[in-house]
């Protein structure tokens, strides 16, 4: 009875001791694991005769008993601290701000095609539209291309399989089918209206939109964005396309000094044909326009040709007019510094989120867009 006594009050003290769950759980093993000293007590019951089993048995069944309940009221005390200890260290103050949430940015792309319509539109211009899957007339022979022109071929333009006509389709090469359109639908107004601005000479448009071309590298991809102009009056000349192209230029890079050179170029629908350089400074990585030594390609142009003009039903000793097409992604890359086209089209998300444009921002004060 004594050893009994003594051991409960060892084994008492032990567990009312355990620091934590793990030391109490050691306590547990060494008196009621399989060869604890309480089971090893109860291991002896089975040797003894049957007197001494009636007075032991109940003694040291009792003893297991209260270690095991002292045991477990430990562990649920142990256990009651240790969770408040963790609820304290992990609490949250439900009186701070929530994390920002992720805004949807404008596409640069998206950006520079509005701050463009927002300048040209601000110079007379209205906005017209087309569809991008194209007939040969509209794309090529309207605008005088001629019949074995190297851009019919397979390996610069998508063809699509013949309908039902035998007619082959096309993804646009250009927006210039928007013109065709606009003077069309302006001698013609039974024709589909594809086009938001519908009207006869005088003629002030630009066509933004998608285009595409069997083509990817740095500074191309097989889909990419052009905005075109096209202008229709009598007795325009060169003079009125340069002064409208340096205007818009001026405006868009938001810099006076604007300087310009015109080479002679060669596109079928216009004659004479041009390409626009303007003087910028390469060094350093960024492109600066208006200044430094180098000079740079930005636009094609020229004025429309008489046979584009025939084609649309309009008379070229009465009417005259010129047409000029940007890039609308290398304007973006030219005017925000992005190395490689190709990554616009990529669908990179972190990508977006640094170079795109927030819809809440402060209006840009050349444009008066976001």
């Amino acid at each position: 009875m004594t050893d009994l006594t003594k051991l409960e009050a060892e084994l008492s003290a032990a567990v009312a001791a355990a620091p934590d769950v793990a030391a109490l759980e050691a306590v547990r093993v060494a008196a009621l694991g399989k060869s604890g000293s309480v089971s090893e007590l109860l291991k002896t019951l089975g040797a003894m005769s049957p007197d001494e089993r009636r007075e032991r048995g109940p003694l040291i069944n009792g003893l297991r008993d209260r270690i095991a309940g002292a045991i477990a009221a430990r562990k649920a005390g142990l256990e009651a601290g240790e969770l408040d200890a963790k609820l304290a260290a992990e609490r949250v103050d439900l009186t701070l701000p929530p994390p920002p949430e992720r805004r949807g940015r404008v596409h640069p792309t998206m950006q520079v095609q509005d701050e463009m319509i927002a300048i040209f539109a601000e110079m007379g211009f209205g906005l017209a539209e087309g569809p991008d899957i194209e007939d040969d007339f509209h794309n090529f022979t309207a605008l005088n291309f001629p019949p074995k022109h190297p851009a019919r071929e397979m390996h610069d333009t998508f063809w699509l399989p013949e309908d039902e006509n035998g007619e082959r389709k096309v993804l646009r090469t250009h927006t210039s089918p928007v013109q065709i359109r606009t003077m069309l639908q302006g001698q013609n107004d039974k024709l589909p209206s594809w086009i938001a601005t519908s009207q006869a000479p005088p003629i002030r448009i630009v066509a933004p939109g998608r285009t595409y071309r069997s083509d990817s590298d740095a500074t191309h991809t097989p889909m990419f964005h052009q905005m075109e102009g096209l202008v229709i009056d009598r007795a325009i000349h060169m003079g009125h396309l340069k002064w409208t192209l340096e205007t818009f230029i001026s405006r868009f890079f938001e810099t006076p000094l604007v300087e310009t050179r015109f080479r002679p170029h060669h596109f079928p629908f216009t004659e004479p044909s041009a390409e626009m350089d303007v003087r910028c400074d390469r060094s350093g990585g960024d492109v600066k326009i208006g200044q430094g030594d180098d000079w740079m390609e930005i636009v094609g142009c020229g004025m429309v040709h008489p046979n584009v003009l025939r084609n649309c039903g309009l008379d070229p000793d009465v009417w005259q007019g010129f047409a000029f097409g940007f890039g609308i992604d290398r304007l973006g890359m030219l005017k925000y510094g992005m190395p490689d086209l190709r990554d616009m089209f990529a669908s990179d998300v972190r990508w977006l989120e640094h170079y795109g444009f927030s819809a809440f921002a402060a209006p840009n004060p050349a444009t008066g867009l976001s």
